[in-house]
């Protein structure tokens, strides 16, 4: 299995280098689980879902408490058939065969209620992919279903579902959606923004 992001950080701020070095700090706790390769365009995290997404967490998160209108994008995916096995990304989630729809809701949902709150309120967008399967829409849907029933969704809207709370149970609530939806081993992809203090809102 090969499992990680493409993530880039924009800080709307004068001093957005000044912010994004900061909030890199963040992730020191995850360096030794992650393999991170950074360019001029976004930063690849390559490692297991239960790493991977808290060290999303804890970036926007760090961005965000400096009060500058923050975005978070990211393109999130697990077994790419053009990616090698990566040992890193080894992760328990993924073992066995996939159990029921109703109980991977389940599942999701109780893992949810203990996500950490980080005191960020933060609005998202997601919209899942699930390749290659041809029930990909009974998944879809199902992923959907799970995110009305989340405690974060604000709405719907063409191509993608918006969510809001804190950035704790937003991060929490998207890594279930990656991680229960298709199949173990199949492909699964995410494409995620995620925002804080824009002037919008007000």
């Amino acid at each position: 299995m090969f499992s990680g992001a493409q993530i880039s950080l924009y800080p709307m701020s004068d001093d957005f280098v000044g912010v994004i070095m900061s909030a890199l700090g963040a992730l020191d706790p995850y360096r030794d689980q992650l393999r991170i390769e950074s360019d001029d365009i976004s930063t690849l995290l390559v490692g297991p879902p239960e790493v991977l997404f808290p060290a999303m967490r804890d970036l926007f998160s760090a961005s965000a408490r400096t009060g500058k209108h923050c975005v978070l994008s990211a393109t999130i995916s697990r077994g790419c058939p053009g990616e090698p096995d990566d040992a890193i990304c080894h992760s328990t989630q993924f073992d066995g065969p996939v159990a029921p729809l109703a109980e991977r809701q389940a599942a999701a949902l109780t893992a949810v209620q203990d996500a950490a709150d980080m005191d960020v309120f933060s609005v998202a967008q997601l919209s899942l992919y699930v390749l290659g399967q041809g029930n990909h829409m009974d998944e879809i849907y199902g992923c959907i279903d799970f995110l009305k029933q989340s405690g974060t969704f604000e709405k719907s809207k063409h191509f993608v579902t918006k969510l809001n709370g804190d950035a704790g149970v937003l991060f929490a609530t998207v890594e279930q959606a990656f991680c229960r939806f298709g199949p173990p081993q199949g492909h699964v992809t995410i494409d995620l923004t995620v925002s804080a203090n824009s002037p919008s809102a007000r």
